[in-house]
């Protein structure tokens, strides 16, 4: 089991009992035991760069600034990083957290939100993967064809006897291969000769194969022949020999390097010495283009032609590289969008971010390898840190000298202008292809692993289950299998500025997602939540929140609300298939930090009786005799405090251990299948009575503390057993609770056998009642609620439902008396607990009515006008009626109190006489309709008119004399006999209002 030095995103996630996660968080989730051996630098710092570097640094910095000037890509360069800086932050925060297990990103999102909002984003950070090696793969294409430009091959020929025909290109280089290679020209164009055969490894499968730079479609081919070179860097378990045949087309500067790809099919870790090499290629790449612009000097670089408006050919023109000179830096200072050549669209600055943005989205590329580091807690924030200023520091210093040397056309119209002013342009050729394949193949490792960690969650049921295939190192092949298959269909698109506004809008969710868990866990305040990291707060993570989702829409308005829309349905979807309950949601913790906030606001000194509601403690003996007594309960609520109180017998000091807390969860359980919105409270006393006191006086917190007690009747009705008729109750699945928990059947014990002891006596009972009333508590007495009709218990609107009547007696039918006695405090606490009765949907159908009680000489009509007055002042639509009561009996004596009425003049006889009498003018009116006039019972011709559902009567105090409990119950059960479903309620707080 987890303790309290386990790390906080590993807490509960254990597979078996007393099995647990190592503090560095190793074990794949898979069971296959992962080689942790990646340093920071090589399972970080590496991966990273040439993810964020990708093809962006060669081939779109001419595009960023040519089109948006330096002063606007100097802005957008900020704001990306901004983006991604406030990202890092809360990625180091949650990592240096606890153990962060394989999956990234992923793992981190979903353990801090939960599965449906964690599995939802991750998918879509899986498909931003996808498309970004896509795009990559799209970028190496491209740079291919702007070199060689067309090219018709027949495949059926031998490599000596096949003829090129090689077009001219964007550098202008016309040259042809034949069989004897002292036919070709010059040094530069035997670097290009080498780098032909780059084509060759790539298009072995196609029987005649044609590419276009204008052809999309083309295009997209020749980047899924790349992918089988990717995917099988990625996938190969360990043992494997890559056929060396698939290198054999490489370009002779290049071939020196295919070891290195090969060998990253043995492992994590010879993959990432291979990115190493790939690293230090970049690097020197990098390095000879920024010597490159100082060391060369002016020069005209021809352009490739462009046909006019009518398919004329337009001259050729030239685009200048300047050397260092203020006059072309002032030129490229301001923005000028014009047309892309590679798509024929219009620039605007939201497209021109969404590409240099989509080129600086690998900041993850390091924690994606989160299962296979070392130490990931260390190696995620430190690593990507250092790889992020890196790739900043580069991309300023490009910009610059850039805006410096190159004019404005040169930059606009040959995107690939580093080969062209380079000392050596094939070292350029190689660092493109080198960045492409390295960031396609990063993306599709990161992707694989993020599937991979999908799959055995089990988030997604069977259409993962391929993805959980290792091999025997460890190796997720079968997720590399699927994500080289989505690679193929996005590879449809064909251009790189096409994928590029997309692949940009699915990173920002993702960055979003994490700043979104970093902010969740900062603002939960959880004790647990101490990161190492310490360089970030709440403002950074919301920060990070708002500007990725501004830039989203900024970018793509379609692709990010599309977004939006594909998350809410993974979300519904994950909802409803429902996930590991063991993961831990931040949304609990974030729900307790508010609602103690807003309970310490919540002050009882400022309550007001227009805004009272009812606060209900319903003491519960044996859910299964109380079932719709709970239902009722929860009707009468009306958006306040429900607490179901349970009072255990026994001496916690006689007893080795506490027997309440073991009962919670099956309360819990009680609750859910009840679908009842309440509280659980459970006490240990060694009397019932005593078990109530401590409920009423500790149950609650703050300004919800319960206001209304309500208890079952006391009589000798036999209990029934509602587990066995309730459909919620008698599923067959009730044996399988989550956890494999026990049924409730067997956690509450069988109903009360007739005639056996009871835990409560008589006199406790009213007992109770009495202590409720002297700490100035409502009462309510529900007596045979299980024959409510079971369509007005339901949670429909019961619109359809048989007409009922809800009957209210809001005068002390134990005390006639004359006159406007009803007006009083419990009369329109009655009133008003059957008026909410009536606001419940399951109850709208029913006709409220009201019983006027007539004294014996008062005139009808007139207390009905009263009341009715009354009634219009409190928005309470009624039916009244009018009855004779008391005819014969004395009104109480000046000083007596209203519910002394057996210490009073009158005696045991009487009183039982009057409750006799009383029981039957209710019982007389149960099955009257509207027409019937006041007095006793008149029929309707045969005609069976709406029931009583429900009867509100009464409850008068009980007596003083304690010795006198027995016969006040004795009363009590003989005024409610056989009305059916009745609450007997006194109420002792004003609870209606007339003024707004």
């Amino acid at each position: 089991m987890a303790s309290e030095s386990s790390p906080l995103l590993a807490y509960r996630l254990l597979g078996e009992e007393g099995a647990a996660f190592p503090l560095n968080g190793a074990g794949g989730a898979s069971g296959v035991p992962s080689a942790r051996k990646l340093s920071t630098f090589l399972g970080v710092v590496v991966p990273t760069v040439l993810s964020m570097f990708s093809i962006v640094v060669f081939l779109r910095i001419g595009f960023v600034v040519g089109h948006a000037g330096l002063l606007q890509a100097l802005a957008m360069l900020l704001v990306a990083y901004i983006i991604l800086a406030l990202t890092v932050l809360s990625v180091c925060a949650i990592a240096t957290n606890g153990a962060v297990r394989g999956g990234g990103a992923y793992f981190m999102i979903s353990r801090t939100l939960g599965p449906e909002v964690g599995g939802s984003i991750g998918l879509m950070f899986y498909l931003a993967n996808v498309c970004g090696c896509a795009v990559s793969l799209l970028g190496l294409v491209e740079s291919i064809l702007d070199v060689f430009g067309a090219v018709l091959w027949s495949a059926n020929s031998t490599m000596a006897a096949c003829e090129w025909k090689v077009q001219e290109s964007r550098s202008c280089s016309v040259f042809s291969i034949r069989q004897n290679p002292e036919e070709v020209g010059s040094t530069a164009n035997e670097g290009v000769d080498l780098l032909a055969r780059l084509g060759t490894g790539l298009c072995c499968h196609c029987e005649w194969f044609y590419v276009d730079a204008g052809n999309e479609t083309q295009a997209s081919m020749y980047g899924q022949k790349t992918t089988y070179l990717t995917a099988g860097m990625s996938q190969a378990p360990v043992g494997s020999r890559f056929c060396p045949r698939v290198m054999a087309g490489i370009c002779s500067t290049a071939r020196f390097c295919w070891a290195s790809w090969g060998v990253c099919t043995l492992g994590a870790g010879l993959y990432a010495r291979a990115s190493f090499l790939t690293f230090l290629l970049v690097s020197g790449s990098l390095a000879s283009v920024l010597v490159s612009f100082v060391a060369v000097g002016p020069r005209n670089i021809p352009l490739a032609p462009r046909p006019g408006t009518n398919g004329s050919s337009v001259p050729h023109r030239h685009g200048h590289f300047t050397g260092f000179n203020t006059s072309t830096l002032k030129d490229n200072l301001g923005a000028g969008y014009a047309e892309d050549y590679t798509t024929g669209a219009m620039t605007t600055f939201a497209t021109v971010f969404a590409v240099l943005f989509n080129g600086c989205t690998g900041i993850m590329a390091g924690a994606n390898m989160s299962g296979e580091l070392k130490d990931p807690s260390r190696a995620i924030p430190l690593g990507t840190i250092i790889a992020v200023a890196y790739t900043f520091f580069i991309y300023i210093l490009l910009f610059f000298l850039s805006s410096f040397t190159c004019d404005r056309a040169l930059l606009q119209e040959d995107y690939g202008f580093f080969r062209d002013i380079s000392l050596w342009p094939p070292l350029v050729l190689i660092g493109i292809y080198a960045t492409a394949l390295s960031a396609s193949m990063s993306s599709l490792i990161g992707a694989s692993r993020i599937l991979h960690a999908l799959a055995q969650d089990d988030l997604f049921g069977v259409i993962l289950a391929p993805a959980k295939v290792v091999s025997v190192g460890g190796n997720p092949w079968g997720a590399v299998l699927y994500s080289w298959g989505l690679v193929q269909l996005v590879l449809l698109a064909g251009k790189l500025n096409t994928l590029a506004a997309v692949v940009t809008v699915f990173y920002l969710v993702a960055y979003a997602a994490v700043d979104l868990s970093c902010l969740s866990l900062e603002w939960a305040s959880a004790p647990n939540f101490r990161p190492t990291f310490s360089l970030f707060s709440w403002h950074t993570c919301l920060l990070g929140v708002a500007s990725c989702l501004l830039m989203m829409f900024l970018i793509s308005p379609g692709a990010a609300g599309g977004s939006l829309l594909l998350m809410g349905l993974l979300s519904a979807l994950l909802t409803a298939r429902g996930g590991p309950s063991s993961w831990g949601y931040v949304s609990q913790a974030l729900l307790f930090h508010q609602v103690r906030k807003y309970l310490l606001r919540l002050d009882v000194r400022k309550e007001h009786v227009k805004f009272w509601r009812p606060q209900l403690l319903l003491l519960v003996g044996n859910p299964r005799g109380a079932l719709p007594l709970l239902r009722l309960a929860n009707q009468l609520k009306k958006g306040g405090l429900y607490v179901l109180g349970h009072v255990t017998l026994g001496d916690l000091d006689s007893l080795p251990s506490d027997p309440v807390q073991p009962q919670y969860g099956a309360w819990l359980s009680l609750v859910d299948l009840a679908q009842v919105k309440a509280f659980v409270d459970l006490t240990l006393s060694a009397s019932v009575r005593q078990g109530a006191q401590h409920l009423l006086r500790i149950a609650g917190l703050g300004g919800m503390k319960p206001n209304t007690l309500v208890l079952g009747f006391y009589d000798d009705a036999p209990p029934q057993d509602h587990f066995l008729t309730d459909p919620a109750f008698s599923e067959p699945a009730e044996g399988t609770r989550e956890g494999g928990s026990p049924a409730l059947s067997t956690l509450f014990p069988p109903p009360r056998a007739p005639g056996s002891p009871r835990a409560l006596s008589p006199q406790d009972y009213v007992a109770t009642v009495a202590d409720a009333l002297k700490m100035n508590k409502n009462v309510v007495l529900a007596r045979a609620c299980g024959a409510l009709p079971p369509e007005r218990l339901s949670r429909g609107s019961g619109s359809s439902a048989q007409l009922h009547h809800v009957d209210v007696w809001p005068l002390n039918l134990l005390r006639p008396r004359g006159g406007p006695g009803y007006v009083d405090v419990c009369g329109l606490f009655l009133l008003q607990m059957a008026t909410i009765l009536s606001m419940v949907p399951a109850w709208h159908s029913a006709r409220l009515r009201i019983f006027l009680c007539l004294g014996p000489r008062e005139a009808p009509g007139a207390a009905e006008g009263r009341l009715r007055a009354l009634l219009s002042q409190l928005r309470i639509r009624a039916e009244v009626q009018e009855v004779v009561w008391g005819e014969g009996a004395e009104p109480g004596e000046p000083g007596e109190e209203e519910g002394d009425f057996v210490n009073g003049g009158r005696g045991d006889e009487e009183a039982e006489a009057l409750a006799s009498s009383a029981n039957a003018l209710v019982r007389a009116q149960q099955g009257r309709g509207t027409g019937g006039g006041p007095g006793g019972p008149e029929g309707r011709d045969g005609e069976e008119g709406p029931t009583t559902a429900l009867t509100f009567l009464y409850l008068p105090r009980p007596p003083a004399d304690p010795a006198r409990y027995p016969r006040y119950l004795a009363l009590l059960e003989t005024l409610s006999r056989d009305l059916g479903p009745t609450l007997l309620i006194h109420g002792v707080t004003p609870v209606t209002c007339t003024d707004l």
